[in-house]
């Protein structure tokens, strides 16, 4: 690392070496490499005169040495153009390849299609990532799916749910968004062997006008590089709208991390739930009692960053003029790799947290306590009615016993006296108001609920990607 240069805290803090090297130059012009081969072999196999040594030159520097990427950092210091930099330095490691390199192609022939492959193995990574914390919340879940708490809706009190209910609701989200990963990786598919405008001009001038020969050559190419489809038309470029479908989908697990993670910081400051917190961890520089959700904040700033790039694939998109234009290239190098890396980060933090999310059942029945006896009121009206009170007389002295003791609460600070100011009102005299109090009256199917969606959600997932999750979990750097 150079102290003395900006250094993306992506990849020095935040991601995991896993995605920076599918993102790495190493990864990149390794895959233009095999582009090229795999373009110069199928030539060979059409009848083109394409030497034997040429290949075996070729399938011999697959991967680049320090010294191949400071050759083309000369070349493309006079060429100005990266790829023809890396043909040349190519050319320097194969010299009876050389005639033969990136022959009838064009620039976008290993870049896009490189592209198109790191993009998927992302997509492929960022699966397995949610799969893990999606196992990970079913777990809690499963753990405290009985456990009454306080609902809010505004974030106001409102009628209770379950701890693990909560739980299912972060879960749902990520797992919407497997199925639009998911969606993403079966839908993505190969820019092929085009040529310069997507016309195949050249590559038809190679096979003398054989227009078979020229379908073959894309078909080869694209089952040497493992893609099963390519896409049925292209001008230069794979049409990019692909890549806002990618950011979009990418942006779709952002807002799941952030609204968790707005979730859990609440949480935590009501004292109900606290993210896990190392032995020697420090929470404020000055305040040495502190103890903040950290780490749910990392992940929604880093979520945040994700889902403001998406924007960069929508503009794209739109303003590609004609069969191209290439001021989506600088753009590019940045949006799509760092929205990869941006959710990856995010997906570490999360199953960090999933995975050791603390509980206090006391504080969360204390507060609970504090407002259950506004969610009871419908059921006190209820059997004050089925004692053989009036309705509307009721709801009246409840709606008044219910404003004054709201005032207590909000203009004394004393606690919630509700329950006592109905004990002593004649009219609820044959009601026992303590029975109305139990929690778990309150809180509907939430349990069977939360123990059928792992069930019937969750455990296909599992088992679909049951390898996935016997696999080592990421570490956070910091």
């Amino acid at each position: 690392m150079s102290h003395d240069r900006y250094e993306n805290p992506l990849l020095t803090r935040y991601a995991s070496d896993a995605m920076a090297e599918l993102w790495s130059a190493r990864t990149k012009h390794g895959l233009w490499r095999r582009l090229w081969l795999a373009l110069a072999e199928s030539q060979q196999e059409l009848g083109l005169d394409i030497p034997d040594a040429a290949l075996e030159q070729m399938r011999a520097s697959l991967d680049l040495s320090d010294d191949d990427f400071a050759l083309a950092a000369k070349y493309e210091m006079d060429l100005r153009h990266d790829v023809m930099a890396h043909v040349h330095a190519w050319g320097e490691v194969c010299p009876d390849a050389r005639p033969i390199i990136h022959l009838g192609a064009t620039s976008c022939f290993v870049t896009d299609n490189a592209e198109l492959i790191q993009t998927r193995r992302s997509l492929e990574l960022v699966r397995t990532r949610l799969v893990r914390v999606i196992d990970a919340l079913a777990r809690f879940a499963e753990q405290w799916a009985d456990e009454p708490c306080l609902g809010f809706t505004h974030l106001q009190p409102a009628q209770p749910t379950t701890v693990g209910k909560r739980a299912t609701l972060w879960c749902q989200d990520l797992c919407l968004d497997l199925e639009e990963v998911e969606h993403r990786l079966a839908r993505l598919k190969f820019r092929g062997v085009k040529g310069t405008t997507g016309t195949q001009a050249t590559f038809l001038q190679l096979f003398g006008g054989d227009g078979a020969k020229v379908d073959r050559l894309d078909e080869l190419v694209r089952e040497k590089m493992d893609f099963a489809e390519s896409y049925a038309v292209t001008g230069q470029t794979y049409p990019r709208k692909v890549d806002a479908m990618v950011l979009a989908t990418l942006s779709g697990v952002g807002q799941s991390c952030h609204k968790a993670g707005t979730d859990l910081r609440i949480l935590q400051h009501r004292k109900e739930l606290e993210e896990p917190q190392g032995d020697k961890q420090i929470g404020s520089s000055a305040m040495a009692y502190k103890r903040n959700p950290m780490r749910a904040e990392r992940m929604c700033g880093l979520a945040r960053f994700a889902m403001s790039l998406a924007a960069n694939g929508d503009d794209t998109a739109a303003t590609q003029w004609l069969e191209r234009t290439l001021d989506d290239s600088a753009n590019r190098r940045l949006s799509l790799p760092q929205s990869c890396l941006a959710i990856d980060a995010c997906l570490l933090i999360y199953a960090n947290v999933a995975g050791g999310l603390l509980v206090y059942p006391k504080v969360i029945a204390a507060n609970l306590a504090s407002e259950l006896p506004f969610m009871a009121t419908e059921a006190v009206l209820m059997a004050g009615v089925e004692a053989g009170g009036d309705r509307q007389d009721l709801h009246e002295r409840v709606r008044v016993h219910s404003r004054d003791a709201g005032r207590v609460v909000k203009e004394q600070g004393e606690a919630n006296d509700l329950i006592a100011r109905l004990q002593a009102d004649d009219a609820f005299a044959g009601v026992d108001l303590s029975a109305t109090l139990d929690p778990k009256k309150y809180i509907g199917r939430a349990p069977e609920q939360t123990r059928r969606f792992v069930e019937q959600v969750v455990g296909p997932i599992r088992e679909r990607y049951a390898d996935a999750l016997t696999g080592a979990a990421g570490e956070l750097k910091v």
